[in-house]
């Protein structure tokens, strides 16, 4: 096929796109404690869910382990950005390291709500995916009393000790459509269940799945830039492909297909909430490879959220500040 017939006309980018102000500030810390510090700074889990942001990291002297006993004596710890449950923060204090709490202020909340119901005598149903270290944390704020629901069938078959004091929480990066698909349900078989105060499911989050549902009506195809292991960024695909449009991950411009665009006149791009928009440029440039081709920016809501880094950290300053 000719670069004509293959090269797509337009690239409209999805606004917004990419980093969240969790994500700004997890990578923030890191850094800030790096610069402290010196390296190793031991991080647990990646700090956020994608290759380049943790590989690059990586080469400033972080260490991403999963395990506590990896960490040596008074070595300086971060938290991810997904949250630790309480077994995870008595360990890391009693071991004495130096701890700075990475998790996103949005998770941080969800948190405090399930502490402060539990002492009220609630227990919980907790919309998530299994496996996420986001759940794992929440859920693991509790010893007893969380229950994971991942799909419409999970609250059928669910079976909390009592009903009369029962709270919903999700995970914060799930698809804004499945989890009021799921939130009904639960209603459905618990009319007396107390619901998040607020939405759970994070502003960037909802922002995203929000852009990517008005790009699809207007391309051929959604490529979305995001790591595997990303939640936020699978969901964005999702969305794309539940209004009747193909979507494909990439986790760098090396991975688009050529084939994906053939025939398309129009294409989507958006990215997950870790991916840095270094990778979109990229994908755009690997796009334009491929032949002509303009590229427009869609109008969106400009996110203006901002998160403060724990206290007894700054940002090292810019080079020739």
């Amino acid at each position: 096929m000719s670069a004509e017939n293959r090269a797509p006309s337009e690239v409209l980018l999805a606004e917004p796109r990419g980093f969240c102000a969790g994500v700004d500030r997890a990578i923030d810390i890191v850094e800030a404690a790096l610069a402290k510090f010196g390296a190793p700074v031991y991080v647990r889990h990646e700090i956020v869910h994608n290759t380049f942001v943790v590989n690059d990291l990586k080469s400033k002297g972080a260490v991403f382990i999963e395990d506590l006993a990896e960490v040596p004596p008074g070595a300086t710890l971060v938290f991810s950005a997904h949250g630790v449950s309480k077994a995870v923060e008595r360990e890391a204090q009693g071991r004495g390291f130096e701890v700075f709490d990475a998790t996103c202020p949005l998770v941080t909340k969800v948190h405090v709500e399930v502490a402060k119901l539990a002492r009220e005598g609630y227990e919980f149903l907790m919309i998530g995916h299994k496996g996420h270290p986001e759940v794992e944390g929440t859920m693991g704020q509790l010893d007893e009393g969380i229950h994971l629901v991942e799909d419409v069938a999970d609250v059928a078959r669910v079976q909390p000790r009592q009903t009369e004091r029962l709270a919903v929480v999700t995970q914060t990066t799930l698809s804004v459509d499945d989890a009021a698909e799921i939130m009904a349900a639960i209603r459905t078989r618990f009319p007396q269940v107390r619901q998040p105060k607020q939405q759970d499911i994070c502003y960037a989050t909802q922002n995203r799945q929000d852009a990517v549902k008005l790009l699809s009506a207007e391309v051929d195809v959604v490529l979305v830039v995001g790591s595997p292991t990303s939640s936020n960024s699978n969901r964005l695909a999702e969305v794309a492909r539940k209004r009747g449009v193909p979507a494909y991950m990439v986790d760098n411009a090396d991975e688009l297909r050529p084939e994906w665009l053939e025939g398309k006149a129009r294409v989507g791009l958006t990215a997950g909430a870790s991916a840095p928009e270094v990778l979109v440029q990229a994908l755009v440039a690997r796009i334009r490879s491929l032949g002509g081709v303009s590229v427009r920016r869609m109008d969106g809501i400009q996110e203006t959220v901002k998160f403060p880094l724990p206290k007894g950290l700054k940002l090292p300053a810019a080079p020739g500040a």
